[in-house]
């Protein structure tokens, strides 16, 4: 048959069989039920539930949300879940009883939670977007997605909903952790990364995944920082900075798209004709697949309350161009119903279908809809993924302070070191929400790695200490832990503990922060012992994550209260924030010796820290995203408008750290920037190139950030926007020239028409380590 026929062209493909399909088959195609409800894991022995088969045979199924998802949310545990190789035979028996028992033999497009790897039990657990971002590594990032893929793919997940490409406005919001930052170009340049990483050269290789542009789109601009709350934005806004990166991951192939939430001016994003046709389908030639999030059709009958019941929010989610829906509740119960009366026409169904089907067909998953067990076993949580994330982590860590040369600690001469805060040892207050369960074995905290690397340097003569380490061993220890409190709550009952621990050391480090950490039945830590303390009624300290927005950016409970009690011991004091959105502390900000900004930092976070802390590695971290000075700034995010207002009677508008801004163990120089023409036209490229040398004692890395400004401009601009940035290895005394290409992309913005536009006119190019940290040289362009 020709729609089985590889040589075939997809279109005809595509053609031959929606002419076979029956109405009901059709609308199953734009189903997505929850996976892990199709099959029950028994010890081991995996069998398909009645309702997933009845399912296929009574019209099929197009997809499956979560078939190998392990969290809370899914009630998959360790203890019942699947493992790498057990995932992959599941995938199988579902893929092969949808094969041989729909009537047409079509294949389960499975998808999966790729965020930050993918979220499946043995897979490997990397920093979250916010730290990934920080790295302003895009060819490390590119790597990564590669290893996610291939990851996702040998379990036989075929799509994932990743890259997240939100531009954050106000970091009070829950996803924050996320996203790559603030900036669009910045978050373009990772889109891109990820869209080549994930779905490589070839989408039917057996290592690849479709990717899924989210969320689109303004859903990092709601009001308040509230999730899926309203937007408020105008066109020349939205294209100029929250749609950037999604038609730069576009225009790089992405196959796949999810619109927002929320809604912009009044139209809910899953019903806006508006974006999903006319910007994403006639305006960018996007020819892939716009599948809803989780509910989003539910929303607007009883949400947005645009829609009077189930059937007319179905009705009109299809008419705007929606393909799939996420759960599959709302089309699946009314699309047939909608057809047969008709209030849905025939055509947008085979138009809706004729996409699913595309993409399966593009994935080669009618030729091979099952995967290999033994290399899924083989390939995922391997070794070189581990060091990976591991590598990650320590590039996207930003040094934010470093009074009087603080760290690097020596290892020589560190003597003892109390490691002491609720997240120093709390293995998944590192991960970040999205994250399967974990054995404890698995992930690195900051206690683990601090004394990994300070195993083999025990001095034998080392005075015995009187508080001994909390596992009741009383032998000598290098290393001393005391959790002391909580993440959220007011108990102080660890204070005691801590005070003495921390007491006994030269060194305190203080782990403090956030937690994304869903309740996996871990239950807390007994504060006196720093042991688990698991019971009926679990303490959850979760904080942040989806559906979790803050009215503050402060440390929550008494985290703050702890470290000034430590701090009145005199101690050299090195706080490590672990969290999922900018932390607001000034009296830290001002009375810590250093602070190290790690956000979630993954499964190999804590070897990462250590690596960092004692010198073996230079931190380059650079940070996304302005924190301020206090809440009451926001928003402060750096690319504003030159006509953003005045400052407050407070505070003024300066942040409290910049937008790219991150020290160094060495120091960096750059001479002024040099242009290779002083002027140009709208249709020229020139050059601008700077030296960049390390004067400094460590070899290091350093972000060479490139900033245009225009001067002056029809319509109002930000004061400077980043335009480019490369990131370059240095040892001390070498001197790199960098050079970025200047053409119409950088220099253009929406003019009225929304159509882009390079006014003639002066323009400053600044060149430095932050957006506050510049050289500039003048450019001027003509008209042509």
């Amino acid at each position: 048959m020709t729609y089985k026929d590889q040589s075939k062209a997809i279109e005809e493909r595509v053609q031959h069989l929606l002419s076979l399909m029956t109405t009901e088959e059709k609308v199953g195609q734009l189903t997505q039920p929850f996976g892990w409800q199709t099959y029950t894991n028994d010890q081991g022995n995996i069998t398909l539930n009645e309702s997933f088969k009845q399912q296929v045979e009574n019209g099929g199924i197009g997809s499956l949300y979560g078939a190998l998802r392990a969290d809370p949310w899914t009630g998959v545990t360790l203890e019942n879940g699947l493992s790498a190789r057990e995932g992959a035979e599941a995938v199988n028996l579902i893929q092969r009883y949808a094969v041989e028992h729909s009537r047409l033999g079509i294949p389960i497009l499975i998808g999966e939670e790729c965020s930050h790897g993918h979220m499946a039990i043995d897979g490997t657990v990397y920093p979250v977007p916010l730290l990934l971002g920080s790295t302003w590594n895009v060819d490390l990032y590119r790597e990564m997605c590669q290893a996610v893929a291939r990851e996702t793919r040998a379990q036989g997940g075929a799509v994932t909903y990743s890259p997240v490409l939100d531009v954050v406005r106000d970091p009070r919001w829950g996803r924050t952790e996320e996203c790559f930052g603030e900036d669009p170009f910045l978050i373009g340049e990772l889109a891109v990364a990820s869209v080549e990483g994930l779905q490589g050269e070839s989408l039917d290789r057996g290592d690849t995944v479709a990717a899924t542009l989210k969320h689109f789109v303004g859903y990092g601009s709601s009001e308040g920082g509230r999730n899926a709350g309203p937007v408020h934005m105008g066109w020349r806004e939205l294209l100029e900075v929250d749609l950037y990166p999604f038609r730069k991951a576009v225009e790089a192939g992405a196959q796949s798209i999810m619109p927002a939430y929320n809604e912009i001016d009044g139209t809910p994003c899953t019903v806006n004709t508006e974006l999903l046709e006319d910007v994403l389908r006639k305006d960018w030639g996007f020819d892939g697949l716009v599948i809803t999030d989780c509910g989003a059709i539910n929303m607007l009958a009883s949400g947005h309350d645009v829609a009077t019941d189930g059937l007319d929010a179905s009705v009109q989610a299809i008419e705007a161009g929606i393909d799939m829906e996420m759960s599959g509740e709302m089309f699946g119960q009314y699309l047939v119903q909608a057809v047969a009366e008709g209030k849905l026409d025939v055509q947008v169904l085979d138009q809706a279908a004729s996409r699913v089907l595309a993409l399966k067909f593009k994935l080669g998953l009618f030729e091979q809809p099952y995967v290999d067990a033994d290399r899924a076993a083989e390939v995922i949580g391997s070794e070189a993924h581990v060091q990976l994330a591991r590598q990650l982590a320590a590039e996207g860590v930003v040094l934010l302070k470093n009074e009087a040369d603080t760290l690097p600690l020596s290892i020589a001469n560190v003597g003892r070191i109390a490691v002491i805060g609720p997240n120093a040892d709390q293995a998944y207050n590192q991960l970040g929400d999205y994250t399967s369960p974990q054995p404890k074995s698995k992930v690195a905290t900051v206690l683990d790695g601090i004394r990994s690397k300070l195993a083999n340097h025990v001095d034998g003569q080392t005075e015995k200490s009187s508080v001994g380490p909390l596992t009741g061993d009383s032998s000598t220890d290098q290393v001393l832990y005391a959790p002391g409190c909580r993440i959220k709550g007011d108990s102080k009952e660890g204070f005691e503990r801590a005070i003495e621990v921390a007491s006994q050391a030269d060194t305190v480090i203080m782990v403090v922060g956030g937690s994304s950490a869903r309740d996996f039945g871990e239950g807390t830590i007994d504060l006196k012992t720093g042991a688990s303390n698991v019971s009926d009624n679990s303490w959850n300290d979760m904080e942040c994550g989806e559906g979790i927005d803050r009215m503050t950016l402060g440390l929550a409970g008494v985290q703050l209260e702890l470290i000034q009690e430590i701090h009145k011991l005199g101690k050299k004091l090195v706080v490590v924030y672990i969290n999922g959105r900018p932390i607001t502390e000034p009296w830290v900000d001002e009375h810590a010796d250093a602070i190290l900004e790690a956000w979630y930092p993954g499964q190999e976070g804590g070897h990462a820290i250590a690596d960092i802390l004692f010198g073996d590695v230079n931190p380059s971290g650079k940070l996304t995203i302005s924190i301020p000075k206090h809440v009451g700034q926001l928003p402060i995010y750096y690319n504003g408008k030159r006509s953003r207002g005045k400052r407050y009677l407070e505070e003024d508008l300066e942040p409290r750290y910049a937008f790219g801004y991150g020290l160094s163990y060495t120091t960096f120089e750059y001479s002024e920037p040099k242009l290779s023409a002083e002027s140009m036209t709208a249709g020229d490229t020139i050059t601008v190139s700077v030296n960049v040398t390390n004067t400094g004692r460590y070899a290091g890395a350093e972000v060479v950030q490139m900033y245009i400004s225009d001067v002056v401009s029809s319509l109002t601009r930000p004061a400077k926007e980043l335009k480019g940035f490369a990131k370059v290895k240095l040892e001390p005394g070498e001197t790199q020239i960098v050079e970025f290409h200047i053409g119409a992309e950088q220099l253009q913005y929406i003019a009225r028409d929304l159509k882009p536009v390079v006014e003639p006119g002066q323009f400053h190019i600044h060149i430095g380590s932050c957006v506050n940290d510049t050289q500039m040289a003048e450019l001027t362009v003509r008209e042509a």
